[in-house]
């Protein structure tokens, strides 16, 4: 499955680091997808959107918020970790090609982030 919305080298850096295998991990990026679609209004209307263009909207979510999805989504710890690194790891590569990646690293200092795909 394809990594939808999601840097692939935030994905390839997100399997590295956790427990998770690359081979595991774009399908469940896939499927965590779909499950975030289903919810964009609730992102749109309750959390900050601090960048969005034709591929995806990245919002800024209170500490523990994966963990609250894990539960949600019924993953075990290490695949919503792996999400909530991937979905950071994104962040960062995007700070980066927008020349504010110091400003998104210390935003994840404070908080976590949910990229979901445009439609």
């Amino acid at each position: 499955m394809s990594d939808g919305p999601l840097d692939g080298n935030a994905v390839v850096l997100a399997a590295a680091k956790a427990s998770v295998s690359g081979e595991l991990l774009p399908d469940l990026v896939g499927r965590a997808q779909e499950l975030l679609d289903s919810r964009r209004d609730r992102y749109e209307r309750g959390y900050e959107c601090i960048h969005e263009d034709g591929e995806a909207a990245v919002f800024l979510v209170e500490e523990g918020h994966w963990a609250d999805l894990g539960e949600a989504f019924d993953l075990e710890r290490r695949e919503w970790e792996a999400l909530r690194r991937a979905h950071g790891e994104h962040l960062k590569q995007l700070g980066g090609d927008l020349g504010r990646r110091t400003e998104f690293e210390t935003a994840l200092d404070v908080r976590e982030v949910v990229v979901i795909g445009s439609a």
